[in-house]
């Protein structure tokens, strides 16, 4: 049947900020609806508060709303724009959660709007655990032994009927936020009580434990006519236990029988009807019990989910594309394939490699969590590789991540094996290191899979590895053969180099004269039934390579690899704009990266897509193959983050042009020496400053500056281990602690600054064309400095500093792109303290404000950067309308503000006892996502802001308050305020005290750790959800385990937390916003236009 006639306009909801559990897979999938819905002539709305993803690019919507995705607001957005159908199933559960909610309240009914994709009974029946558990019966399946509970009472009857340990799933969360195993009642107290709370419809299944049981997924989808596709099989390499987003997974499941596959295959089709999912996608999650084969079906989502993302990398076949299309009425047979062009959407993909996929953990952000993995999702982001076998896809995917001690290694002395086999019974991070270590030690496979339960056949593969890693250490001599075969298992050079006692350049030389270079691989669909229209490639070492040759001009721009704090979703970004920019001017884009959840790695954003590690001996194959043909005018490095940066001086060493600003000076930059020398050249100040590279010099450093001292490693993003030290003894502790990440050596020493009290921190984002400066924003913290960039609160347009200031700042900037030769983008951040301009430090690359930027002036920055990197100038793009005549520094009055806030990941960790991680923010970077609030006004903007962030102020109510004696004088008036406005405040002893000499009402009450036996201390209060918002700064050492308290109850309990007075303060005049009534809204497009009309 042809598409639906009826459908004209269609209401996308976005996913909201990139969290845990809900990331950059949905920017992806919503990007290729939006894109979809167009080219078919549908108007596209779009809702998503996000401003880091492409999709909330004007280009992708008719009308784009960066507004918080709640209830209220979307009922605005319809009234206002009447779409006739709305699309939930792309935007993860915030938008199925957000549909639900729609219909709830009777708003799809009253403007007569349908939901396409899916519909309420098929969401409820996916979602709603009871009703689900019996459509599996149905469908000749097991289920755990369950029942469904909603008060704590009901938990612990049903703990007694199924007996511990028991699993305990919330309803409608996502990435299992809220469950967990129960091995007790005090476990189950814990872990049930998080599930109420952050289940919407207050509800838990709890059912027995399956752990240990093999674990599988399939990803299908479903048409209005009942054609049904598998489109991939994923199978964990983790058993049970471990939620599927923070294991290793392999595509296409490799230890089933047929007989095995057909009978999940036959079950998910029978489930996907009966749920009646009819245009669109779905997951289903599957156990099965490695002793007798019982299947048991875990979950299924009736949706496009964060695994359809790793199914449509894995396999070529756009899931969401294809939902998009289902929801408007094509049906699969109508859908042409895009790789092969001959086949429909009703052929299944067929594959003739292996893919892996590795998480990205960030436990070294939040030293006091519990590292153990569990079915609540703690990883960060992900890497995927594709090999043509296990061990090659396993190898490539433990080196795309990028850190420290990932890949296999073997050590000469061998490691004692009680100790590894005592670690790898908890599942953590390191797993599938100690088992390989464990093998290469001695332990046997036998005992492995007894303390694990992974697979046998998994192990056998880790032991093949270190078969041949031996072999081919005791080789006496290395040749064409032997090399081969090492790499067709995924050894790198580096590997090779280690096991022969030489260097990775040693190896690679060898390698090199021998003529052995990789050849690329195409992602097709089909297994090589059909010619593979896009070329999607991968290495391997074989004989033929299917790169067809071009004669284009061509640029090769290098990703920002697996998703983590520091480095997220807003570099993708920026690499995704310089592939548009490029193309449009007729220069071939070639995208390496292998992060599965982004627009980059989607096979038609770049004319090539090489799905390859960010290694300096993966990227160099790359380029050689492309180098083959056509004309290569460099690479890009400065878009894709630290990763892609590491790389610069390797591949200038090789002789590869390196585009825009050179590698020498990007470290000029991180030099402190040479980088003085610029601020002293242009008369301007920083703050004092020296380096260290051990603790005896970083405390001479400290004794001639002076405390409290910033100290920071170079070479690192999202401040990693940067900290404020404010005596001796803390500086110690501050070197033990980063002692085993080897953040500090002679070549990356530790800079170590005077910390500056009280200053405002001002962002800027520029580009320069090495004669021009373009100011794209001058962004002003909200926060005060001390909190990194990336977790403060930040306006544009800045909205105390005066002209004369923001001219200053502008001039500044000039003389650093200046001084550093910058050709591209600049980031500089400054700090103003009593009229006195400081330079803290200057990044001559993409940043992560970059995005924010854009989506608050309408200015496509890294377009225009990507430009200026391949020679062209700010006054040829401003003559072509490539940037406004004016830049960021002239806003005229008027101009709309904006208001990016932090979302930060503390409910995802908690500590070995189970209590929430402190929520206290500082100069490393913990956010893991942003949104963005624009309206008319700061306080307006600011509302939205905390409301998107899922921290929305309330109307009325109790207000905490507990500050340090230096934050008390700036308290009284934004309380007086609060207090004005009809808030009940409460107060410590001393604050209450104060306050009430300045004439403000607050109630003291007991501290947590003044509280005897029987009275009801703060944190009581806040726990029990008799506290709205809590205002709490940091104090003493002796008051740290009273503020931890307060915070980690605030956190549990999902209310407001202020942790700094300015950030208080700035948020009063949107208190008294929020009760004149529901925010108004207006799309991107219309700014645009308004913004346009004040410039004129």
């Amino acid at each position: 049947m042809p598409k639906r006639s009826d459908i004209k306009s269609v209401l996308v909801i976005g996913s909201g900020p990139i969290v845990i559990g809900q990331a950059c897979e949905f920017d992806y999938s919503g990007t290729q609806a939006c894109r979809v819905l167009q080219e078919e002539g549908i108007r596209v709305i779009l809702v998503n508060s996000n401003p880091a993803t492409i999709m909330t690019d004007p280009d992708f919507a008719d009308a784009t709303y960066i507004e918080p995705i709640t209830p209220e607001v979307i009922e605005a957005i319809i009234e206002k724009e009447r779409p006739d159908a709305i699309l939930p199933t792309l935007g993860g559960q915030t938008a199925l959660n957000a549909a639900m909610a729609l219909y709830e309240r009777g708003s799809l009914e009253r403007f007569g709007v349908e939901l396409i994709g899916a519909n309420v009974d098929a969401i409820r029946a996916g979602e709603d655990r009871l009703e689900f558990k019996q459509l599996v019966l149905n469908a000749g399946a097991g289920v755990a032994n369950s029942a469904v509970a909603h008060t704590m009472d009901e938990v612990i009857q049903i703990a007694d009927q199924i007996g511990y340990p028991m699993v305990v799933r919330p309803s409608f969360t996502m990435g299992g936020l809220g469950s967990g195993f129960a091995y007790n009642e005090k476990d189950l107290r814990r872990i049930a009580g998080a599930g109420l709370q952050a289940s919407p419809t207050t509800e838990v299944l709890l059912e027995e434990s399956i752990l240990g049981w093999k674990e599988y997924e399939l990803e299908l989808m479903r048409d209005k006519n009942d054609n049904t596709v598998v489109v991939c099989s994923i199978e964990n390499f983790d058993p049970v236990g471990v939620h599927t987003g923070d294991s290793i997974t392999v595509a296409p499941a490799l230890t089933l029988t047929d007989r095995e596959y057909q009978n999940l295959r036959d079950i998910s089709i029978q489930i996907i009807r009966d749920v009646g999912v009819d245009t669109g996608g779905c997951n289903i999650q599957f156990a099965v019990d490695p002793l007798d084969g019982r299947v048991i079906v875990i979950e299924m989502n009736p949706r496009v989910s964060r695994s359809s993302a790793l199914a449509s990398k894995a396999t070529g076949f756009p899931i969401a594309k294809i939902a998009a299309k289902l929801a408007i009425g094509y049906t699969l047979d109508e859908i042409p394939n895009d790789i092969t062009s001959v086949t429909p959407a009703s052929f299944e993909p067929s594959l003739d490699y292996i893919v892996v996929k590795v998480p990205r953990f960030a436990f070294e952000k939040f030293p006091a969590a519990d590292p153990t993995l569990t079915t609540t999702m703690k990883s960060v982001g992900e890497a995927m590789a594709i090999g043509r076998t296990f061990s090659q896809a396993l190898q490539k995917a433990l080196r795309s991540l990028e850190k420290r001690g990932s890949s296999f290694s073997w050590p000469k002395s061998k490691l004692a094996i009680e100790p590894l086999l005592e670690k790898m019974a908890t599942a953590t991070e390191s797993r599938i290191s100690q088992v390989q270590q464990a093998l290469w030690s001695g332990a046997t496979a036998n005992e492995i899979h007894e303390i694990t339960k992974i697979d046998p056949w998994f192990i056998d593969q880790i032991v093949l590895i270190n078969e041949i890693a031996l072999w081919f250490s005791e080789l006496e001599s290395v040749g064409l053969a032997e090399l081969k075969k090492a790499k067709e298992h995924g050894f790198s050079d580096a590997q090779l180099g280690e096991l022969r006692m030489t260097s990775e350049a040693e190896m690679t030389k060898l390698r090199h004269g021998l003529g052995l270079r990789p050849v690329y691989k195409t992602v097709d669909t089909c297994a090589g039934e059909f010619p593979a229209e896009t070329p999607y490639h991968y290495s391997s070492y074989e004989q033929f390579t299917e790169v067809k040759p071009s004669n284009k001009k061509k640029v090769v721009i290098l990703g920002s690899g697996p998703n983590r704090i520091g480095q997220g979703v807003e570099f993708d970004y920026s690499c995704v704009h310089a592939t548009f920019a490029l193309r449009d001017v007729g220069i071939e884009t070639i995208m390496i990266n292998c992060n599965p959840e982004t627009v980059s790695t989607d096979y038609d954003t770049a004319d090539r897509l090489y799905f390859e590690p960010l290694t300096l001996e993966d990227v160099l194959e790359v380029i050689h193959a492309e180098a083959a043909s056509g004309e290569l005018l460099g690479v890009l490095v400065q878009l894709g983050g630290q990763t892609a940066l590491g790389l610069a001086a390797g591949l200038q060493e090789a002789g590869i042009k390196i585009l825009g600003t050179s590698p020498e000076n990007i470290d000029r930059a991180e030099e402190r020496g040479q980088f003085q020398e610029i601020l002293d050249g242009g008369q301007l100040l920083a703050p004092a400053n020296g380096i260290a590279t051990n603790l005896s010099e970083a405390a001479a450093v400290a004794e001639r500056i002076g405390f409290p001292v910033l100290v920071r490693p170079s070479f690192v993003l999202g401040g990693r281990g940067m900290e404020i030290v404010y005596d001796q003894n803390s500086l110690v502790g501050y070197f033990d602690r980063i002692a085993e990440h080897a953040l500090v050596d002679l070549k990356h020493p530790l800079l170590v600054d005077r910390f500056l009290d009280d200053a405002i921190e001002i962002d800027v984002d520029a580009i320069y064309d090495g004669h021009e400066l373009f100011i794209g924003g001058i962004m002003e913290h909200i926060e005060e400095a001390g909190i990194h960039s990336g977790d403060s609160s930040c306006t544009l347009p800045p909205i105390t500093l005066s002209q004369n200031q923001i001219n200053r700042v502008a001039t500044a900037t000039q003389v650093i792109a200046n001084g550093l030769d910058v050709v591209g983008l600049l980031n500089v951040q400054f700090a103003l303290a009593q009229d006195v301009l400081y330079v803290l430090e200057a990044n001559p690359r993409a940043s992560r404000t970059v995005p924010f930027v854009s989506k608050a002036l309408g200015i496509t920055l890294a377009k225009a950067a990507a430009r200026v990197m391949i020679g062209a100038t700010i006054s040829e793009l401003k003559a072509e309308g490539g940037l406004p005549a004016k830049d960021g520094r002239h806003l005229p009055a008027g101009t709309p503000i904006s208001v990016k806030e932090a979302v930060l990941p503390f409910k995802r960790f908690a500590t070995a006892d189970g209590r929430f991680v402190d929520s206290l923010l500082g100069p490393e970077m913990r956010s893991t996502g942003e949104v963005m609030g624009i309206d008319k006004d700061f306080p307006t903007a600011f509302a939205k802001s905390q409301a998107g962030s899922g921290s929305a102020l309330p109307v009325s109510g109790t207000v905490f308050v507990s500050v340090a004696d230096r934050d008390k004088p700036q308290l009284l008036l934004p309380v007086r305020r609060l207090d004005q406005l009809g808030y009940r405040i409460l107060a410590t002893e001393g604050t209450a005290l104060m306050l009430a000499r300045h004439g403000i009402k607050a109630e003291s009450v007991i501290k947590h750790s003044q509280a005897k036996d029987g009275e009801t201390s703060i944190v009581d209060m806040i726990t029990d959800g008799l506290v709205d918002v809590v205002v709490n700064t940091p104090s003493g050492a002796d008051a740290r385990v009273d503020g931890y308290e307060i915070r980690a109850a605030t956190t549990a309990a999902d209310k407001p937390i202020f942790t700094t007075v300015a950030q208080l303060s700035a948020a009063i005049g949107s208190f008294e916003v929020i009760r004149e009534g529901p925010f108004s809204v207006k799309p991107l497009q219309d700014y645009a236009r308004e913004r346009a009309g004040l410039l004129t």
